[in-house]
């Protein structure tokens, strides 16, 4: 999770997960937006497409980026957001 609100100003946050197949990468997309219409009341827009190996989820404030592990290593968002404040790192 990196913390971008001095950075940018079009989200607060950024959450950066890898999923090991497109299959993955749909069920973590449902997840994430069933996790926050239940718990934090609020709608959240899944984008792209998993065989893409890039999906994202967009609750305005935070956007959760769910990438294939190539694409992930391709895109390295977190080298491109460097500037942020990492909240928490899970390996």
């Amino acid at each position: 999770m990196i913390d971008l609100k001095d950075v940018a100003s079009f989200t607060d946050y950024f959450v950066l997960c890898t999923g090991s197949s497109d299959r993955m990468l749909d069920a973590l997309a449902k997840s994430v937006v069933e996790t926050f219409k239940g718990k934090q009341k609020r709608k959240g827009r899944i984008e792209g497409e998993a065989q893409h190996g890039w999906l994202v989820v967009d609750f305005g404030d935070v956007v959760v980026h769910l990438f294939s592990p190539d694409q992930r290593d391709y895109y390295r968002l977190e080298e491109l957001w460097r500037e942020g404040k990492v909240l928490l790192r899970v390996k």
